[in-house]
């Protein structure tokens, strides 16, 4: 079986699900892959920082229509590049970002259930 990305969803649906996901959730990763099989090691790092401190964390793969996940992230973030980590609604950043956090004792604390 070989992976095609890009199956053809419009600008606009992968919009409104960007912003549902972005919306609906206390904390969102949009990655490479699924939490059963990341597709990358950025996007695996994330979501191992993530999971440390919380497992509720709603995981959306935008390999199912990378550019327009892309051009629909860089609305909310200034960013196209996945992984992205959305807490509260609040563009947290990709795993560099969520390294340095942890490093600095802050991931735990900003992705705490209040």
């Amino acid at each position: 079986m070989t992976f095609q990305p890009n199956q053809g969803l419009s600008q606009e649906e992968v919009t409104e699900r960007v912003d549902n996901a972005i919306d609906e959730n206390e904390v969102v990763l949009f990655m490479k892959g699924n939490r059963m099989m990341p597709q990358c090691g950025f996007s695996q790092r994330a979501l191992d920082l993530i999971t440390q401190y919380r497992d509720d964390v709603e995981c959306v793969d935008t390999l199912e229509s990378l550019e327009e996940y892309r051009a629909a992230l860089s609305e909310h973030s200034g960013w196209e590049t996945t992984p992205q980590t959305y807490v509260n609604g609040e563009f947290i950043g990709g795993s560099d970002v969520l390294t340095e956090m942890d490093e600095r004792g802050e991931l735990e604390p900003t992705l705490a259930n209040d």
